[in-house]
C-alpha cells in the first residue's frame, strides 16, 4: 500500500502536488508540458490499473505512518528549487520526519546529478537529506542512497496497449505464416546516434527487405554528443549527410502526431516482419553506467516479435531480471555486455548480420514458445511491480 498525502482536492480527486493550478475538467494530460514541468504521479494511474491499494490523505488531515508526498516530474529542471515550492507545513513535516517526498521521474537521466542538486537544496532549507525518495527510470538508481529504479515504461505501455481507458486492446499475433520483411525499424525523432545506425544499416543492405522509417522530429541533440565514434567507419559521416538530405523516410501513412500516440498500431509492422530492431531513447544513459528502457522495447514484446536492441549496455540483462525471455540461444546477444558505445554498435550490427544469414522464417518458428511467453507475461497484472516498489520504499 502507498500512503500518499496531497495539498488539495479538485473536482473530487487529488490535484498533483506542486503543479500549477489549471482547469482540470478534462484531466491532467498536458500538465507536464509547461513550467514547472510537474505531471501527475503515474503511480496513481498504475495502482488503479492493477488494483493496488493507495491511501489518500490531505495535508490538513492527520498524517498517516509511512506517509509520502508524491511529486511527479515530467522533466527535472536543475534551476527549480522544488522544496521552496512546498508549503511551510510540508517542509515542517519533512524536517520532523513525519513525511517524505517521493519524487517520481520516469526518464533515464543520470540520477547522480539529481541527487547532488536535491541534497544541496535540502541543506539550504535545513532539511535532512533523507527527507525524500527518488524513483527513477534509470537502473543505476538502485546503487544510489535514497534512489530506487522502477520500470515505469513497462506499466505505461501496458495501459496504452493492453487496457486503454478501461477497454481491452487487441494485440498482434504470433502466426506461423510467411512474412514479407526481415526486420522492422521505426524512428520518429532525429538523434545523431540514430542517424549513424540507420545510415550504416542501410548502406550495408540490412534494411533492403525491411519495414523502416526515419523521422525528422527535432530535439536538442548535438552532433558533437554522438556516442558513436564516426571516425572509426569509412565514409560514414558523408553517408549520414547524404542520408539526412533525403529524410524523412516513411513506411506507413500515419501522421507525425499518430506516430507519437502509443496506442496507435500498424499491425503490418509486427505481423509481417520477423524481428524488431529497436532504437531506444538513449544509447549511453547519460553516462550513468545504468540503463533505461521505454515503450520502444516493450512494443515488440507486446506484439509478438523477437528483437535486437540498440540501447545502453545491460538492457537485455534488465529484461531478463524483469522476467522476460531475450532469445539468447538464437541471437548473439553478447553486445549487451559491451560498455564501449562504438564497439557495442559494431557487435549489434554483427548480431543482425548473423540473423540474415539464415532462414529467418524457420528461425522465427523456433521462437514461438518464447515469443508467446513474453506476450502473455507482458499482458499479465503488474501488481507485483507496485508491491516491490512499496516494499523497497519502506525499507530505505
Amino acid at each position: 500500500m502507498f500512503n500518499f498525502v496531497f495539498d488539495r482536492k479538485i473536482l473530487g480527486r487529488p490535484y498533483p502536488n506542486l503543479a500549477t493550478l489549471t482547469d482540470a475538467t478534462n484531466g491532467y494530460h498536458d500538465l507536464g508540458n509547461t513550467f514547472p514541468w510537474i505531471a501527475p504521479c503515474r503511480i496513481m494511474l498504475y495502482a488503479r490499473d492493477h488494483n493496488y491499494r493507495v491511501n489518500v490523505s490531505y495535508i490538513t488531515d492527520p498524517i498517516p505512518e509511512r506517509a509520502l508526498y508524491p511529486v511527479g516530474l515530467a522533466f527535472f529542471d536543475f534551476k527549480i528549487d522544488y522544496f521552496a515550492m512546498m508549503s511551510d507545513r510540508v517542509r515542517e513535516l519533512l524536517r520532523s520526519r513525519h513525511m517524505r517526498v517521493m519524487f517520481y521521474y520516469h526518464e533515464g537521466d543520470n540520477p547522480a546529478h539529481e541527487r547532488t542538486r536535491l541534497n544541496d537544496l535540502c541543506v539550504g532549507h535545513e532539511l535532512p537529506t533523507d527527507c525524500y525518495i527518488f524513483v527513477s527510470g534509470n537502473t543505476i538508481a538502485d546503487a544510489i542512497p535514497g534512489f530506487i529504479y522502477f520500470p515505469d515504461h513497462e506499466l505505461f505501455y501496458w495501459r496504452m496497449s493492453v487496457e486503454k481507458d478501461r477497454q481491452i486492446m487487441p494485440g498482434c499475433i504470433a502466426h506461423s505464416g510467411l512474412r514479407g520483411s526481415e526486420f522492422t525499424l521505426l524512428s520518429r525523432v532525429h538523434k545523431w546516434w540514430r542517424a549513424s545506425i540507420v545510415t550504416h544499416l542501410r548502406a550495408r543492405g540490412i534494411l533492403d527487405r525491411s519495414r523502416w522509417s526515419y523521422g525528422m522530429t527535432m530535439i536538442d541533440d548535438q552532433y558533437k554528443d554522438n556516442p558513436i565514434e564516426l571516425c572509426q567507419f569509412e565514409n560514414l559521416e558523408q553517408q549520414i549527410a547524404e542520408f539526412l538530405v533525403n529524410a524523412p523516410y516513411t513506411c506507413d501513412d500515419q501522421t507525425t502526431e499518430q506516430h507519437n500516440q502509443h496506442w496507435q498500431l500498424v499491425r503490418e509492422h509486427y505481423e509481417e516482419s520477423y524481428c524488431h530492431l529497436v532504437l531506444e531513447t538513449l544509447y549511453d544513459a547519460d553516462g550513468s553506467q545504468g540503463t533505461f528502457l521505454t515503450e520502444k522495447t516493450f512494443k515488440p514484446i507486446r506484439h509478438a516479435q523477437p528483437f535486437v536492441l540498440f540501447a545502453p549496455p545491460g538492457s537485455l540483462a534488465l529484461l531478463r531480471s524483469l522476467g522476460y525471455h531475450t532469445f539468447d540461444h538464437v541471437i548473439d546477444n553478447h553486445y549487451d555486455r559491451i560498455t564501449d558505445n562504438t564497439d557495442r554498435f559494431r557487435a549489434t550490427v554483427g548480431a543482425i548480420e548473423k540473423l540474415r544469414s539464415q532462414d529467418m522464417h524457420a528461425w522465427y518458428q523456433s521462437l514461438l514458445d518464447d515469443i508467446r511467453y513474453n506476450q502473455e507475461y507482458f499482458r499479465a497484472t503488474k501488481w507485483h511491480r507496485l508491491d516491490d516498489l512499496a516494499t523497497h520504499i519502506d525499507i530505505i
